[in-house]
């Protein structure tokens, strides 16, 4: 039996490898016999919906226009009442209905939803396609978080504008805090405005599992009914990640589909405690939690800023699922910023780049520390390596690198380190020793290190030693020097 290794740090739990190691990629493996189905079926069905689709498309936008005529959208904005909620609710809900059914979906609604007195929010989730938009139709095309860039885009920018959205600009310093007091106000509003529905992932994902909610929605502090959405067909091609199928190939697969079926289940509203209101991401773990559960899949500390790291990692010529590290887990266990983990990439990328599948093998590791592969490196190595598969992720680095640069583990990373410094391992470091490795490892010939040297070597002994009663001010002075290679 292999026995138990026993890391010399200790490992914590929470920063574990997540249960999915990659939501936001999807492989579609089609067989000959479906590309063949596609391909005939598509040939009588999309020139079919695509003249039906039209003819929604110039009927709603008419109506569209009508309903906002004159109808402001910044400044006091009121709800629409009147004529014009009738025209939004029934007839833009009907058209809205019409479009998704000459595309050929079939929609099974589960459970019931509530009122806006009841639940002013509607968190909808998995997000993971375009296709989702289904969700406003049938829950009656209540208010939606929009881009103001949206309103401007031609024919769709007038449907937008009939939902009331939200706006959030991208120009605007202020627009987070403008669009969660917007959010605020109208959901306590007592049901003058319409419900708010909101994708708290804010990215799509593969459904594998449910990632980080933003708090936007749960900052109200007021009930929130979940809404969970279910695409059970034999071929998928609705779905629309960072990896995968185009937009435009998954609109003509779906399409080419005799059609596509979709699940909507409204689940019971979640109300906040008074914890919960005080702290809006505890709410958002448990309406996530419960929204997993009814879903049957594991939930992950993944975010958008994973897809952004995702994109610069394909930059950097590395893999792109290198980039994902559960952003929102590590940046709160290791209080670190997008930035720090962005810079942190790219000193990974500089080690990783030539290796396959932007993994680092001990001998990349060796080779890019100068250093010959000994006891005391493997043992270094092994900081890094959390998962003992040997090698090092992106993931595993910025963790390494984080916490063995902290004073806590400062003790067992300088034991580490001065066994890479004693070459002769006599237990102690000469001048010579100490000046040739960092001369090694910086690749700069004639580095001067005596003043360094002097700063450690507080007793005058011309070299340097390691035990448990050396004081902390030559631990601190001897870090300078060794963390280079951390």
């Amino acid at each position: 039996m292999t026995p138990r290794r026993v890391f010399a740090l200790p490992r914590q739990q929470s920063l574990f490898l997540p249960a999915v190691l990659n939501p936001f990629v999807q492989e579609v493996n089609l067989a000959k016999a479906d590309i063949i189905k596609c391909v005939f079926r598509g040939v009588f069905l999309v020139p079919i919906r695509a003249i039906f689709l039209t003819l929604v498309l110039m009927v709603t936008w008419p109506v569209a226009a009508i309903t906002t005529f004159m109808h402001p959208l910044k400044g006091a904005v009121a709800p629409m009442t009147g004529w014009r909620r009738f025209m939004c609710r029934r007839v833009m809900a009907f058209l809205g209905r019409s479009y998704y059914f000459f595309m050929g979906f079939r929609v099974v609604v589960k459970g019931q939803q509530v009122s806006s007195t009841e639940a002013p929010i509607l968190a909808v989730a998995p997000h993971s396609t375009f296709f989702d938009g289904i969700v406003c139709i049938v829950a009656g095309l209540p208010s939606t978080v929009s881009r103001t860039e949206n309103l401007a885009t031609p024919i769709f920018g007038r449907f937008v504008r009939c939902l009331q959205p939200v706006l959030v600009s991208r120009k605007d310093p202020d627009s987070r805090k403008n669009t969660i007091m917007e959010i605020d106000s109208r959901a306590k509003s007592g049901g003058r405005w319409p419900q708010i529905l909101v994708f708290p992932e804010g990215t799509c994902t593969n459904r594998s599992c449910l990632i980080t909610f933003k708090q936007g929605a749960f900052v109200p502090g007021v009930p929130v009914q979940p809404v969970i959405m279910r695409y059970p067909n034999r071929l998928d091609t609705v779905t629309w990640t960072w990896q995968g199928f185009s937009s435009k190939a998954l609109l003509l697969l779906t399409l080419s589909q005799l059609y596509t079926n979709v699940e909507i289940e409204f689940l019971p509203p979640v109300t906040p405690t008074g914890e919960e209101k005080k702290r809006p991401v505890l709410f958002a773990r448990r309406v996530r939690n419960v929204m997993a559960q009814a879903l049957g899949v594991p939930v992950t500390d993944h975010t958008y800023e994973d897809c952004r790291l995702m994109i610069s990692a394909g930059e950097l010529t590395l893999p792109m699922e290198a980039g994902l590290v559960e952003f929102t887990k590590i940046s709160q266990k290791l209080d670190l910023k997008w930035d720090n983990v962005k810079k942190e990439l790219e000193g990974f990328a500089a080690v990783a780049c030539s290796c396959k599948g932007g993994r680092i093998t001990i001998q990349e590791f060796a080779r890019f520390l100068k250093l010959p592969i000994s006891p005391a490196l493997q043992e270094l190595f092994a900081l890094f390596d959390r998962d003992g598969d040997g090698t090092i992720d992106f993931r595993e680095y910025v963790i390494g690198v984080t916490i063995l640069c902290r004073p806590a583990n400062t003790e067992e990373v300088l034991r580490i380190a001065f066994q890479l410094f004693d070459t002769d391992e006599d237990q102690r470091i000469t001048h010579e020793e100490f000046s040739s490795m960092l001369r090694s490892a910086l690749g700069v010939c004639d580095l001067n290190v005596s003043k360094l040297f002097k700063e450690i070597d507080t007793d005058s002994s011309e070299f340097i030693t390691f035990c448990k009663n050396i004081e902390r001010e030559i631990l601190y002075g001897f870090e300078s020097g060794i963390l280079i290679f951390v």
